[in-house]
């Protein structure tokens, strides 16, 4: 092992040594289930990948408080192994196969991202290990025949941005704009929007692509503006998008409607006024209290994260949500299939399709793992926070819109 390789490490091995110390609280019955993942500690995904690391903890806490995974007559506490991914791709492919060889994993959940997580997948699959996916959405993940993946909770990203173009649909827009980060997971939610926006009638003025590591979005802004699009509709990650805020606004250009997917994320909402009136979207909110049939609540979930995380920066956001649900879809699996063998467990998968709800909603996947529910509802930063503003039945304010102009805010 190189000593770069071992430095990536060692956040992984802290992590773990962590959730052992806090097994002596428990009885231990036989071997744990070794559950594996990489979380990034720094570059563009380490904010969001921590938030789903959290959701991750909190299912593994609830599990280990309640004894453990009855699987072939025993309880089983669970271990979880997080190390490093440091957000790239190359080394993810190194660190899963870390976990599969030398840490002797039972399962894996996926990194954050369609990205990493692809990378991912291609590792376990090598090794013929299962592999939950929590936050990835990219359709091409579940096109390469995998025969040992499972989207717990992330719904796929073709179908990702259907909320929001029906809601732009009832403002009455007719002309919008797309950009989207050449990557995987904006690719695929920018083309699915895109089509759906062309099927209800709303004509794409601009369908616009642009490179990672892009800072300048002025010429983006510009050319849609130029196109007449009364919205603007630009899919990338969080850093990304929190720098498209701030041009928006330094620049002066106004749209009528901005959506931006991780706009009600409480780090977004830190950068102040450039994030207002945004529109975004979310499964993490007060008002979104899906009836579960297995795990815990949304508010038991926001009561443990505070209970666990009295530190964390920033409070549970959907990163956490989905994360945590695709643990409890993980357990339910598991359960169901009275076995880690990764062939049983995906029969298991497919055969609790349609018949369990997790507090990111209904779980229906497709043969290939792929996730077809877990809507978003949407969200408009309304100058004292984010409000759910889509679907009418769970809305707790009108969208505001047009939105002002910014020389009028």
């Amino acid at each position: 092992m190189t000593a770069r390789f071992a430095r990536f490490l060692r956040f992984g091995v802290l992590a773990v040594t962590g959730l052992i110390l806090t097994w002596g609280e428990y009885a231990v019955a036989s071997e744990p289930i070794r559950v594996g993942m990489t979380v990034s500690s720094t570059g563009r995904f380490a904010l969001a990948a921590q938030a789903g690391a959290r959701g991750a903890q909190i299912w593994v806490d609830d599990v280990n408080r309640r004894g453990g995974i009855m699987i072939g007559g025993e309880q089983r506490l669970v271990e979880l192994i997080e190390l490093d991914d440091r957000s790239d791709k190359q080394m993810v492919a190194r660190v899963y196969e870390n976990l599969i060889n030398d840490r002797n994993v039972d399962v894996l959940f996926g990194p954050f991202g369609s990205t990493l997580t692809g990378a991912a997948a291609h590792v376990t699959e090598k090794y013929g290990k299962f592999l939950i996916i929590w936050s990835a959405s990219s359709d091409k993940i579940y096109e390469q025949g995998y025969n040992y993946v499972v989207s717990g909770s992330q719904i796929a990203a073709s179908l990702l941005g259907a909320p929001a173009v029906r809601l732009i649909h009832s403002l009455g827009i007719k002309k919008i704009a797309f950009a989207y980060l050449d990557e995987p997971f904006p690719a695929g939610m920018a083309k699915g929007a895109a089509k759906l926006a062309e099927d209800l009638g709303i004509e794409v003025t601009m369908m616009e692509k642009f490179a990672k590591g892009t800072k300048d979005f002025s010429i983006m802004f510009l050319k849609a503006k130029a196109t007449g699009a009364q919205a603007i509709y630009p899919v990338g990650y969080e850093g990304e998008q929190m720098a498209m805020a701030r041009q928006l606004r330094e620049m002066n250009i106004d749209f009528p409607l901005v959506y931006m997917v991780y706009a009600s994320q409480a780090q977004f909402l830190a950068i102040g006024e450039d994030a207002d009136y945004i529109f975004s979207q979310t499964l993490m909110h007060e008002k979104v209290n899906w009836k579960v049939t297995d795990g815990l609540n949304r508010g038991q979930v926001a009561e443990r994260y505070d209970e666990l995380f009295p530190n964390a920066a920033y409070p549970a956001d959907f990163q956490t949500a989905l994360a945590y649900s695709a643990g409890a879809v993980l357990e339910k699996i598991i359960t169901t299939a009275d076995s880690l063998d990764p062939a049983t467990m995906k029969q298991a998968a497919i055969s609790l399709s349609g018949k369990i709800t997790v507090m990111t909603g209904p779980y229906e996947i497709l043969d290939t793992g792929k996730q077809v529910k877990m809507e978003f509802v949407i969200m408009q930063n309304q100058g004292g926070g984010a409000e759910v503003v889509y679907p009418p039945e769970v809305r707790t304010a009108q969208p505001i819109f047009p939105v002002p102009k910014f020389e009028e805010r």
